[in-house]
């Protein structure tokens, strides 16, 4: 297969090459843990900054590994001799994985880069020349149909992605196969779709290199070569999402004005939902000037969804315009060029009166509730990876809180979750602090400010007492009326149960 001003890729039809290959590969250690055995933190680390010296410096022996490396991982000619001691060079050559340069040399024709699954599994990360190294900030030049390879976005995606068995899935956008990859894993069947047919070619080598079942790729933008009466149990994409005038690079770039892509890709989704089935994706949105950007998300959320939409970061269209024009390379070029392309993203912010850019998370779910929720917030802090569980859990809680109204919800038991911490903030030698904090070691690891009945609340919580009764307990201690107690704190209860930090016990 051949794209204008690209490589031509290896074949997609020679399963029993690939499975050889992956042997080969897997018996000299090439994979995640070797590479970080081999390289040491420093290199390994730089390689994801698109510094490639350190990873040279590491690997000028001669074992099985470091050829490796050299060969697919920083796209260095290889003698002949030292490759057939470790692949099986002839089928590579003819099914197209390498290439033959000079006199007595090879080259591969394709980045295969180590990634570890999420349950320990060792896969390889099919991707153009150049653009597995570093990710989105590769060492290779950017073509307009260029397929990148793993990057800090997609193993994003693919940490947040909720993993419970499922009779069907479909990745929008499937790229390089990293989203698919996951998904085979725990889905009947998956379904993939890219409008770029690279991506497919090369999301169909991903899986095979990997050991993994095929998927169903079809090409198409978005929804478009799904059909109408399909429905899923998981959709995921981390699409082109990229806010930008013109649609220059494929990989990237979604072409419609604004944010309306990921827009109409989120407002899509629900019809595309089975019952309880989620819909994820990263996205970027516009802070618009005049307009709230929480209710600007909020207007995306399809009818019939609960949705949970985390904003990650936020940057000034400045900053958001240099991000993606180093993105591109733009700033090695012509300078005149260079401040063009800059005028014109700063020309469409203004013209759409964009102050800012968010990007984060957007979770669907559908559900059969007449009152969906829709949480919109900000969390810009460190979490812990992977979070798809907690992000199933929230949604089952979401489902608790719908179902008990406050007596029930007194009537119930509940208990303080796992690596939970209190802290106290105050002056010295005060006899009460000035608030108490609630903070998680795991998943979002929230922290939020409770008052003193709240905390001691919490405290007690083991599961064999029912929340009315701890109360009562406390009113006691504390010389408060029972009856008003009971009626000011379950909304307390709810918070503590929605973010995570009591679980209901049945």
């Amino acid at each position: 297969m051949t794209d204008s001003g690209l490589a031509p890729l290896p074949a997609s039809d020679r399963p029993d090459t690939a499975a050889r290959l992956r042997d080969a590969l897997l018996a000299a250690s090439f994979t995640a843990d070797g590479l970080l055995d081999l390289l040491g933190a420093p290199a390994y680390a730089a390689l994801a900054r698109s510094e490639t010296v350190p990873a040279l410096r590491a690997t000028r022996g001669d074992t099985p590994l470091e050829t490796l490396v050299r060969l697919f991982l920083l796209q260095q000619p290889v003698l002949h001799a030292r490759v057939e001691a470790v692949l099986p060079v002839e089928e590579a050559l003819e099914a197209g994985w390498l290439t033959r340069v000079g006199g007595d040399e090879v080259a591969a024709t394709v980045d295969v880069r180590p990634y570890g699954g999420l349950g320990g599994e060792d896969w390889f990360i099919v991707s153009d020349l150049g653009c597995a190294v570093g990710g989105a900030g590769g060492i290779g030049q950017r073509d307009e149909g260029v397929v990148l390879g793993v990057g800090g976005a997609s193993t994003t995606l693919a940490g947040i992605t909720v993993r419970t068995p499922v009779s069907s899935a479909l990745d929008l956008g499937t790229g390089s196969g990293i989203q698919a990859l996951h998904a085979v894993q725990h889905a009947t069947r998956v379904t993939a779709t890219d409008l770029n047919p690279r991506a497919l070619h090369i999301t169909a080598l991903t899986l095979a290199l990997s050991g993994a079942p095929a998927a169903d790729l079809r090409e198409g933008s978005l929804f478009e070569p799904v059909a109408d009466d399909e429905t899923f149990d998981l959709i995921v994409s981390n699409p082109p999402f990229v806010i930008s005038p013109g649609a220059r690079l494929t990989y990237r770039d979604g072409g419609m004005g604004g944010d309306d892509l990921c827009r109409s890709l989120v407002q899509q989704a629900g019809e595309r939902l089975n019952e309880g089935g989620f819909a994820q994706f990263l996205a970027n949105w516009q802070h618009v000037a005049g307009e709230d950007w929480q209710d600007r998300l909020r207007s995306w959320v399809p009818r019939g969804c609960d949705a949970w939409i985390v904003q990650r970061e936020v940057q000034d269209v400045t900053q958001y315009a240099e991000l993606w024009l180093r993105d591109a390379g733009d700033h090695r070029g012509d300078p005149a060029e260079y401040q063009a392309r800059y005028d014109a993203w700063l020309d469409e912010f203004e013209a759409r009166k964009v102050k800012a850019i968010g990007f984060g998370w957007i979770t669907l779910r559908r559900t059969g509730s007449a009152e969906p929720v829709v949480t919109v917030e900000e969390w810009p802090h460190p979490v812990e990876q992977p979070l798809g569980e907690t992000i199933r859990a929230h949604f089952d809680r979401l489902d608790y809180l719908r179902e008990h109204d406050d007596a029930a919800l007194l009537d119930s038991h509940f208990k303080l979750v796992a690596e939970v911490v209190q802290e106290q903030v105050g002056l010295p030698g005060a006899e009460d602090p000035e608030h108490v904090v609630l903070r998680q070691h795991r998943g979002m690891r929230r922290a939020t400010k409770v008052d003193t009945v709240g905390a001691g609340f919490a405290g007690v919580c083991d599961g064999t007492l029912s929340a009315g009764r701890i109360l009562d307990a406390i009113a006691q201690l504390v010389g408060e009326d029972p009856v008003l107690l009971r009626d000011r704190t379950p909304a307390q209860i709810r918070l503590l149960v929605e973010q995570g930090f009591l679980e209901p016990v049945s």
